[in-house]
């Protein structure tokens, strides 16, 4: 006698699986969708339009003397919003004049310090050396040293971007 399954009905227990499983697959597609909707959909973080950070008073920065000066600013990264510290070295000429170095050697990026007895920036990694000005004196590093954009506003100094120097 042939066996022939086909014309019996389906059993309660079977079926309710089958539904178990479309029914998580549908729920897990919904929420993947959902989320991917939603990052292209949904815009990041604009960054602020006006990028001046306050990092400190001029008063407390000695006139024609480099002094380091750490500071903490917001970036952006996305979705992210990160604050985090920063440096840069200033070389205050005068109430009115101030420059604001960017905090790396432009060889190759090491941190560079003060030199009071050469009277130079000097860069441990491989011994280039920058005039109180920022122009390269000797050493390997292919341009003078990198400015922050400032400005001055009743006393505070504030830095702006960073822009990269001409070539030495």
């Amino acid at each position: 006698m042939p066996d022939n399954n086909d014309n019996l009905p389906e059993t309660p227990r079977r079926s309710f699986f089958t539904a178990a499983i479309f029914g998580l697959g549908g729920i897990i597609t919904a929420a993947l969708g959902g989320l991917a909707g939603g990052y292209l959909l949904i815009p990041p973080k604009a960054k602020k339009k006006d990028g001046w950070i306050t990092v400190g008073d001029l008063t407390h920065i000695p006139a024609n003397k480099p002094a380091e000066l750490v500071f903490q600013k917001t970036r952006v990264d996305g979705w992210k919003v990160t604050r985090e510290k920063a440096t840069a070295w200033i070389l205050k000429k005068s109430d009115t004049e101030v420059i604001a170095f960017s905090p790396q050697c432009t060889h190759l990026g090491c941190a560079y310090h003060w030199e009071d007895g050469s009277n130079t920036f000097i860069c441990p990694c491989h011994t280039s050396a920058f005039s109180p000005d920022g122009k390269v004196l000797s050493g390997p590093a292919p341009r003078a040293l990198d400015r922050y954009d400032v400005k001055l506003d009743s006393g505070k100094l504030l830095l702006g971007e960073i822009r990269r120097s001409e070539q030495a």
